[in-house]
């Protein structure tokens, strides 16, 4: 990767005290848009499609967000694990936004999937009478152990609770009575790569200004193979979970006459701008002496478009199944 021309580069950090002015003006957009897209969402999706949304879809929307989002800072860290220099370790804090996201799905299926009004409207054994009831327990117990592997000194081994929770959200996404393995390995193998992608990302750009401007290419050039492969296989994984919910002969109306269709198609619309500013940083990069400074700019934005496919990701889940099969 331009080793040549890297040896004439003086090899200094990147400006620390920018990039975390910059991250703060990201972290913002990011905390505006957690807040936007599950307040406005439903009701712009719902709109003229004659479907109704779960009483509780907002608050629903808010916690899978948070869900997500956790999960993909835990993974991206389990990633990059063993990277020459580790920046401060988010994944206890996500671990914990996790365990508390989860308590709260949690608390809603105990009431019934309803937003509880008081104390009185949970029904705390219906969690382990009920699929999805168990299925928020493995989630807040699976956050929990991945908080204490955060803390200890193997945080390797949150890979393992990470993916009890990358499977109880795929198995709770079909229950489908045709082929509900194949539903669920379909999103269980999507979600992992989703996970990946933007929590590696996140990791990689918070390493990167601490290396010296070789490394750091090399980092970056590292993570954007490990992308590509990802990539695909959320395509391939994402247009056949597509039709399987959605018939070929149904999809182009149910893209714009469904709330779910719409919000996919949204979803659809930016993974195709990520893929884009990711082809854009990756030319930069090879095309930039050895050094990853001219793709840090279109990374940072790749990772604040696919923050938006995250929160996207999390409407969707609450959001009415397409009514045609």
């Amino acid at each position: 990767m331009g080793a040549g021309k890297g040896a004439g580069v003086v090899a200094e950090p990147y400006d620390g005290a920018g990039a975390v002015r910059r991250s703060g003006v990201f972290l913002g957009l990011l905390v505006v848009g957690a807040f936007l897209v599950p307040l406005l969402g439903p009701d712009l999706a719902l709109r003229g499609t004659g479907e109704a949304a779960a009483p509780a879809v907002r608050e629903v929307g808010w916690l899978r967000g948070a869900v997500l989002v956790a999960l993909c800072v835990q993974a991206g860290e389990v990633w990059l694990r063993r990277g020459p220099v580790r920046p401060r370790s988010l994944a206890p804090a996500a671990a914990l936004l996790g365990t508390l996201a989860a308590s709260g799905l949690a608390v809603v299926v105990a009431a019934g999937n309803l937003l509880p009004r008081s104390p009185s409207a949970l029904d705390p054994g219906a969690l382990a009478q009920s699929g999805d009831g168990r299925l928020a327990l493995l989630e807040v117990n699976a956050f929990g152990a991945a908080w204490l592997c955060a803390l200890g000194r193997r945080r390797g081994l949150a890979a393992v609770p990470l993916a009890l929770v990358v499977l109880a959200e795929a198995v709770r996404a079909h229950h489908e009575p045709s082929t509900p393995w194949l539903g669920s390995l379909l999103t269980f193998v999507h979600l992992s790569c989703a996970a990946l992608w933007a929590g590696g990302l996140l990791a990689v750009l918070r390493t990167v200004p601490r290396l010296p401007a070789p490394e750091g290419a090399r980092l970056l050039g590292r993570y954007a193979r490990t992308a590509a492969y990802l990539l695909a296989a959320l395509t391939a994984t994402g247009i056949a979970s597509t039709l399987r919910r959605m018939p070929p002969g149904t999809v182009a109306g149910q893209l714009t006459d469904t709330a779910y269709g719409r919000v996919l198609l949204a979803k659809t619309v930016l993974v195709a701008g990520v893929a884009a500013l990711a082809w854009r940083a990756r030319r930069r990069l090879r095309g930039n002496g050895g050094t990853a400074a001219g793709a840090v700019v279109p990374a940072r934005a790749e990772l604040l478009a696919l923050a938006l496919v995250v929160l996207v990701s999390a409407l969707l889940t609450a959001l009415p199944l397409p009514i045609r099969w």
